[in-house]
C-alpha cells in the first residue's frame, strides 16, 4: 500500500505541474529522478502522442490487421506513459475512450477480445490486462474501479485456464489451440498477469511459476530462447529479449538462467546500428529489450538509450507516426513506450 501511495503522489505531483510544462517544448513534466532531457526527444514524443489521440476512432479504438483489442491496449498504454490518467492530463479523454472500448470487449468467460474476428486473441487479452491494470491504480471513480476489478479478476482467471500443460500460452487458449504454445504470447500473458497482481488482482503463484519454468525449458545451450517448447534448438533474439523482460517482471533477476540469456541478447541486440537478428520484428524486439536494459541501471541504459532514441526520432514521419510491420498504431505505440521509459510513470515498467 505504501508503494501504491507513493506512486499516486508522484503522478499527481507531475500532473499538477502539467499546465506550466505545456508552455515549454513538449508537455511532459520532469520527474524527480529523470535522466537527461533532450528537446528533440520531447518534441518527438509529443508529436507521436498527438497522432495517437488524433487517429483514435469515435468508438475509442485503433486497429491494424484484425487486432483492434491489442492495438487499443498498446495505444492506451503509450498515452498512460505520458503521465495522463482517465481524468487528468492532455490525453485523459483518449484514455477514457480506450477504457470504455476495452470494457465492452470483456466476455463472460473473462476473455477481453473477440475470438470470432481475431484468431490470435491472446495478444489482445494480455495487452488489455496490462493496460487496464495500470489504469486501475489511478482510477478514483468507485463504480468504474469495481468494474475494472471484476473485469481483471475474470481476465486473470481466463489466462490461468488458457495456459498449456507446458506452462506457456499460444495464440488462442490451450483448449482452442490443442495445447500449442509459443514465446511471444506467453510473454504477453505474463506481463498482463503481473500487472494485475501488482494492482491487487489475485493471480495464483503457480501460474507464474509454470510460465517461468516454460521459459527455462525453452532455453538453448547458447543462452537464447526458442520460439516454442515444440521447436527447441533455434534461438530467437526477439523472444529472448521478451523472455528476459518477463522474468524481470516476475521478480527473477538472479536465477542461473538469466546471465546466459542476457549475454545472448546483448550479443545480438545491444548494437542498435549493427546487423540485428530480429526476424522482421524490430519494434517488438526493442519494445522488450529496452525494458531489459533500462532495468540494468543508469550505466547500461544511458548510452544505449541515446542510440535507440536517435534512431527512433530519425524515423518519425511528418504527421507524428511511424510506419512499419503490422501498422502505424503498432509501431508508433511501441516507439513511444520505449521513449517514455525514463518517465517511470507506470509500475510495470519501473526499475
Amino acid at each position: 500500500m505504501k508503494s501504491d501511495l507513493k506512486f499516486k503522489l508522484s503522478r499527481r505531483q507531475a500532473l499538477g505541474s502539467l499546465a506550466l510544462a505545456s508552455t515549454a517544448p513538449g508537455f511532459l513534466s520532469k520527474p524527480a529522478n529523470a535522466a537527461k532531457q533532450v528537446p528533440a526527444w520531447k518534441t518527438c514524443i509529443k508529436k507521436g502522442l498527438d497522432w495517437i489521440k488524433r487517429s483514435q476512432s469515435s468508438l475509442g479504438h485503433w486497429t491494424a490487421g484484425n487486432y483492434p483489442t491489442a492495438m487499443t491496449a498498446l495505444g492506451g498504454t503509450a498515452l498512460l506513459m505520458s503521465g495522463s490518467t482517465t481524468t487528468q492530463g492532455p490525453y485523459a479523454s483518449a484514455i477514457r475512450k480506450c477504457v470504455d472500448y476495452l470494457t465492452t470487449k470483456s466476455r463472460s468467460n473473462g476473455l477481453i477480445g473477440d475470438p470470432l474476428s481475431d484468431n490470435r486473441y491472446t495478444y489482445g487479452h494480455g495487452f488489455s490486462m496490462l493496460f487496464l491494470s495500470q489504469v486501475l491504480g489511478e482510477e478514483e471513480d468507485i463504480e468504474r474501479r469495481e468494474e475494472l476489478i471484476d473485469i481483471l479478476k475474470r481476465a486473470a482467471d481466463f489466462s490461468g485456464k488458457a495456459q498449456t500443460p507446458s506452462g506457456g500460452w499460444g495464440y488462442v487458449s490451450a483448449k482452442d489451440g490443442n495445447n500449442f504454445d509459443e514465446g511471444s504470447t506467453t510473454i504477453t500473458q505474463v506481463q498482463g498477469l503481473r500487472g494485475c497482481r501488482n494492482a491487487g488482482i489475485p493471480v495464483p503463484k503457480e501460474i507464474i511459476d509454470k510460465a517461468k519454468k516454460y521459459i527455462y525449458q525453452c532455453k538453448n545451450a547458447d543462452g537464447g530462447i526458442s520460439y516454442s517448447s515444440r521447436n527447441r534448438g533455434s534461438s530467437r533474439p526477439a523472444i529472448t529479449a521478451a523472455a528476459l523482460a518477463t522474468l524481470y517482471n516476475a521478480g527473477d533477476y538472479d536465477s542461473e538462467n538469466v546471465p546466459d540469456m542476457m549475454k545472448y541478447a546483448k550479443q545480438y541486440l545491444h548494437n542498435i546500428t549493427g546487423n540485428n537478428r530480429t526476424f522482421g520484428h524490430w519494434h517488438y524486439t526493442y519494445l522488450y529489450y529496452s525494458q531489459v536494459v533500462y532495468r540494468q541501471g543508469k550505466n547500461e541504459w544511458d548510452s544505449f538509450r541515446d542510440k535507440l532514441y536517435t534512431k527512433i526520432v530519425n524515423e518519425q514521419t511528418d504527421n507524428g507516426s511511424w510506419t512499419g510491420n503490422i501498422g502505424p498504431i503498432y509501431v508508433t505505440s511501441c516507439n513511444l513506450i520505449m521513449m517514455q521509459l525514463d518517465q517511470a510513470f507506470l509500475p510495470i515498467y519501473q526499475r
